[in-house]
């Protein structure tokens, strides 16, 4: 091989051996920068995770609160509402739990309807309350508390119903057959049929609709 070809393989090889110190230089300087933005991703994963979680505390004061003043209104020996946050799937879950003399229990299979139908209202009333973005002041239920029955639970109920309405600012328009649970309203719509015929009248016995 000759002078002349040895020095043209050196001075390629020279060539190669300069672009990969560059190549490197600059994948080492990728590194650095992928290394920055790993840290600040970990750092606002932790910033979000700290909001998350007072977020959630939050929540669970403002719902657990009113739906265990619900139920103290109501009841003599009421239950008080544990509200748990659960990672499953991926995703964050809420379990809701009636907490008495320290014992858990799960309002669906292990209390009465009327607990529930209790703390299913105040829980509507408070997540209403929480939305960023409220529909207009007005709740309209179809026998919200029909399974709250026997001595006086039925006009306590009412009562709970028109002292939250209230302190809300809060229209509760509600169905209900229970002549107990209407005692609290600022208003009564009688619906009732006559001789194959509808009558609705107010709470001041005149007919507002016929037929």
């Amino acid at each position: 091989m000759e002078i002349s070809e040895i020095q043209n393989t050196l001075e390629q090889r020279k060539g190669k051996a300069s672009q990969l110190r560059s190549e490197v230089m600059e994948q080492r300087k990728l590194v650095r920068i992928l290394k920055k933005k790993a840290e600040a991703c970990e750092q606002a994963q932790l910033i979000i995770q700290n909001v998350a979680q007072l977020t959630q505390k939050q929540l669970e004061y403002h719902v657990a609160e009113l739906v265990t003043l619900a139920m103290a209104a109501v009841f003599d020996d009421p239950y008080e509402l544990s509200i748990e946050f659960t990672q499953r799937r991926g995703r964050t879950e809420t379990d809701l739990k009636f907490i008495r003399d320290g014992q858990s229990i799960d309002p669906l299979t292990a209390s009465g309807g009327g607990a529930v139908d209790v703390a299913a209202f105040a829980l509507r009333v408070s997540l209403w309350s929480l939305a960023l973005s409220k529909t207009r002041p007005t709740l309209v239920l179809d026998e919200p508390l029909k399974w709250l029955k026997g001595g006086e639970l039925p006009i306590k109920g009412a009562l709970m119903i028109k002292e939250i309405s209230e302190k809300l600012g809060l229209q509760i328009i509600m169905v209900s057959h229970i002549p107990d649970q209407i005692e609290g309203a600022d208003q009564i719509v009688t619906v009732q049929i006559k001789n194959g015929e509808s009558y609705v009248t107010s709470s001041n016995n005149a007919t507002i609709l016929k037929g």
